[in-house]
């Protein structure tokens, strides 16, 4: 599986893509110029239970760990991940 980001000025999404199909994408909204909230999460339904959407919110921590940025997860699941996983805190904005 392969995880695409596009960044399109003041939005973006990172896309989960396998065999030609998008498995999944994730939307974000700049919030200044060091930080970015993830905004929704959405995994296709023929993907479901295959980690689809914590491989894009951990696409999205490695993309700010190596930009210095932090994050803001307002989308309930990308939240959800922050909160279960310790060592991404480093990234999340507070």
């Amino acid at each position: 599986m392969e995880i695409q980001q596009i960044n399109e000025g003041r939005k973006g999404y990172f896309e989960a893509v396998e065999d030609g199909k998008q498995a999944g994408k994730m939307t974000y909204s700049w919030a200044g110029d060091t930080k970015f909230i993830i905004d929704h999460t959405e995994v296709n339904e023929e993907f479901n239970g295959k980690g689809v959407g914590k491989k894009m919110v951990m696409a999205a921590v490695e993309y700010a760990r190596a930009n210095d940025f932090k994050i803001i997860p307002l989308c309930p699941f990308a939240k959800s991940v922050f909160d279960r996983t310790a060592d991404i805190h480093d990234v999340l904005f507070s």
